[in-house]
């Protein structure tokens, strides 16, 4: 399966925080998950939170580019809305999905009522506090960011190097906070599926950008999930772990766009709360409002 950056909860732990925190960030591995469609999904926040949190994968017996949900490329319409539908049956208990149009930026939208299926132009990050809807952004390098209040809220983010260095992680802490009501100690946060930093070479600018001196003459290598985790620390989360997968080095299950030099495809990472009645509630319709042009 390629290299991990660790092998299980609480591999490689890391001391940190503020004002003499002993707290540790830890790695998880997120765990796949049987079906027709190929996904990982954090372990433990189903039966310990009630949540929903994972990301799709590339598929090992699927054709082509495999489980590509990419909408801007040139995949027939077709095969593209087959492997969505495909998704949004495997996670039926969820009555919306919402979507963003990722622009790298740091706008973060609260989602709190939906049928169907969601999509908004210029959104990188999403809140809920409404079980039943399922929030996803789009990856293949980039790191899903997942928050959590239990039993009040969840959050998702799209965090590349742009999202990381104007602070999408600290305005979605501050967005869930003010639909939850929680504090900062309450909220729960994984670091997903992305990039590792000896796979992810930048240049003088992105180091800078993202508060990391570029030392010598390059090239540089910047790891996203350490950057996230110190802001984490910073902003004073306590209960933080990060994804032991690199999406270069594990390509077998997950795309990349760097390591394919823009021609592979794209995983959704995704994250919803249960409401603990996933028995009877309906399934997802599949009438949509998100059809790619």
């Amino acid at each position: 399966m390629g290299r991990k950056r660790g092998s299980g909860a609480g591999a490689r732990p890391r001391a940190g925080g503020q004002r003499g925190s002993t707290r540790v960030e830890s790695e998880v591995r997120e765990a796949p998950i049987p079906g027709k469609v190929p996904r990982f999904e954090i372990p433990d926040w189903r039966e310990g939170y009630g949540v929903v949190a994972g990301i799709t994968g590339r598929g090992e017996k699927e054709p082509g580019r495999g489980f590509d949900l990419g909408l801007w490329s040139d995949t027939p319409v077709g095969e593209v809305m087959t492997r969505w539908r495909a998704f949004r049956r495997e996670l039926h208990e969820f009555t919306a999905v919402a979507l963003g149009s990722q622009v790298h930026g740091v706008e973060v939208m609260t989602l709190e009522a939906g049928q169907g299926w969601i999509q908004v132009e210029g959104v990188d990050g999403w809140i809920t506090t409404a079980p039943g809807i399922l929030l996803t952004v789009t990856i293949a390098d980039c790191i899903p960011v997942y928050l959590l209040v239990p039993g009040r809220g969840v959050a998702l983010l799209h965090a590349g190097w742009r999202g990381t260095a104007g602070g999408i992680l600290g305005r979605g802490v501050d967005r869930l906070r003010g639909s939850t009501g929680c504090s900062v100690a309450d909220i729960v946060i994984h670091i997903g599926v992305g990039i590792c930093g000896p796979c992810y070479e930048v240049g003088s600018e992105v180091m800078q950008a993202c508060g990391v001196v570029a030392e010598g003459r390059g090239p540089w290598h910047l790891d996203l999930r350490d950057r996230l985790t110190d802001q984490a620390l910073q902003l004073g989360l306590q209960q933080i772990t990060t994804s032991g997968w690199c999406s270069a080095h594990d390509r077998s299950s997950f795309y990349s766009h760097r390591a394919s030099g823009g021609a592979d495809g794209r995983m959704v990472a995704y994250i919803g709360m249960t409401g603990g009645d996933t028995g009877k509630r309906p399934a997802l319709p599949l009438a949509s409002n998100l059809i790619p042009e």
